[in-house]
């Protein structure tokens, strides 16, 4: 299971939530909502959480975006893909499967 980041995501991040260097990004499942892969929940994010029991995590322009092992049954099976929508102004979520 990867986390990737594109950089148009990654510059979304330093713009509106202010990220910078040294800062760390919780990607965790929330009831309700929507979501391609677990009906009745979604992805949120928490900002500058630390690490309880790490599952992944990856690293870009020295932020560090992470799953907890909390949350690892949300993602088994899958990459995180966050990328940036033009269209809405914010970051989205893809899923790829991996074999």
């Amino acid at each position: 299971m990867e986390i990737k980041i594109s950089d148009q995501a990654l510059s979304w991040f330093k713009d509106e939530v202010e990220l910078k260097e040294g800062d760390t990004v919780k990607f965790q499942a929330k009831y309700g909502g929507y979501s391609p892969i677990h009906e009745g929940f979604s992805l949120a994010f928490q900002i500058n959480e630390k690490p309880d029991e790490l599952f992944t995590k990856t690293e870009k322009d020295g932020i560090t975006f992470f799953i907890d092992t909390t949350d690892a049954w949300y993602f088994k099976g899958y990459d995180l893909i966050v990328q940036f929508n033009e269209e809405l102004e914010e970051v989205a979520y893809d899923y790829k499967k991996v074999s």
